[in-house]
């Protein structure tokens, strides 16, 4: 039997002003997906952007015209994964967000917003609301195909 729990989406959206009044700009995530690829790991899955509550793991990362195109596995069998799994089947939850530290920015006087050119991805977040209402689970898979 192939494994439950597959997610797909986008963790981020180029060129788009979030609640935060951040811009991410294309190209942002070149540095640190080549950092993660060299080092072999990926980025933590987390809940709610809660250190202590992994809830899977990154198994594909891509920077796309788009945005930060993303793969992973819920750990299910866990409470809180197997929950965010529910959640996400039902439509309850969608939000995917991204924890990170700006390397490059500059500030954007008319648009009054932060455009940040450079990026350190630590984790990326399973939420309820996140800053960014485009970047979203797109794909619940109940098992690979």
């Amino acid at each position: 039997m192939q494994p439950k729990g597959l997610i797909a989406g986008y963790a981020s959206c180029f060129d788009k002003i979030d609640q935060q009044r951040d811009v991410i700009t294309k190209g942002a995530f070149s540095k640190t997906l080549r950092a993660w690829h060299l080092s072999g790991k990926k980025p933590k899955m987390l809940w709610q952007h809660k250190f202590h509550q992994p809830i899977g793991v990154w198994t594909h990362l891509l920077q796309d015209e788009y945005g930060l195109y993303v793969e992973g596995r819920l750990a299910l069998g866990t409470t809180q994964a197997d929950e965010a799994y529910l959640f996400l089947k039902f439509g309850v939850l969608d939000g995917l967000s991204i924890g990170f530290r700006t390397i490059k920015a500059v500030r954007d006087v008319h648009r009054k917003a932060r455009i940040i050119l450079d990026i350190d991805l630590i984790e990326i977040s399973l939420v309820t609301f996140g800053a960014n209402p485009n970047a979203t689970v797109r794909q619940v898979k109940a098992r690979e195909q």
